[in-house]
C-alpha cells in the first residue's frame, strides 16, 4: 500500500488541532491546576504536553490506517470523531471550570469510547487498534490523577 502524504497530515493534524485547540482554551485554569493537591505519582507538568503530543500523533496515524483500509471506515471514525469530542470537553470541564467529580465520570465515559474505538479499529486494522493502546493507558492513568485531585482538593 502506498503511503498517501496528504491523507496522513489531515488525520494527524485533526488530534492535534484539537488538543492545541483544548491547551489553549485551559491555559488559565492550568494556572489553577499548579496550586491544588495531587496525587502520588503526579507527573511534573511538562510531561502533559509531550506525552499528549505523542498521543495525538499515534491517535491521528491510527485513524490515517482505518481511513486507507479499504474497509467500511466512516462508523469507526465516527466513534473515533465522538471520543475526540469527549476528550476535547474533559480538559475545559477539569481544568477551566473545576469540575472534578464530573470530569472523573466524563473521563469513563471518555475511556468506553476509547475501547469501541479501539474495537472497531481493530476490525479493519489491527496495527490501528494497537496504536491506541498507550492512549487507553494514559487516559485509566489521568482517571486515576483525576480522582486523586477530586479526594483530596473536596
Amino acid at each position: 500500500m502506498k503511503l498517501q502524504w496528504k491523507k496522513l497530515i489531515l488525520c494527524i493534524a485533526v488530534p492535534l488541532g484539537v488538543g492545541g485547540l483544548s491547551a489553549l482554551l485551559t491555559r488559565d485554569g492550568m494556572e489553577v491546576f499548579k496550586t491544588i493537591d495531587k496525587p502520588p505519582l503526579t507527573p511534573p507538568d511538562w510531561v502533559f504536553p509531550v506525552v499528549w503530543s505523542v498521543l495525538y500523533v499515534l491517535m491521528g496515524t491510527a485513524s490515517y490506517l482505518v481511513l486507507t483500509s479499504g474497509g467500511e471506515y466512516r462508523p469507526a471514525l465516527t466513534v473515533y470523531g465522538l471520543q475526540l469530542a469527549v476528550n476535547f470537553f474533559w480538559s475545559l470541564f477539569f481544568f477551566n471550570l473545576g469540575w472534578y467529580l464530573f470530569s472523573f465520570v466524563w473521563l469513563i465515559l471518555l475511556l468506553v469510547l476509547i475501547i469501541l474505538t479501539m474495537v472497531k479499529f481493530s476490525r479493519l486494522s489491527g496495527p490501528a487498534a494497537l496504536l491506541l493502546l498507550p492512549y487507553l493507558l494514559w487516559a485509566a492513568f489521568a482517571g486515576y490523577l483525576n480522582l486523586g485531585v477530586y479526594l483530596l482538593n473536596r
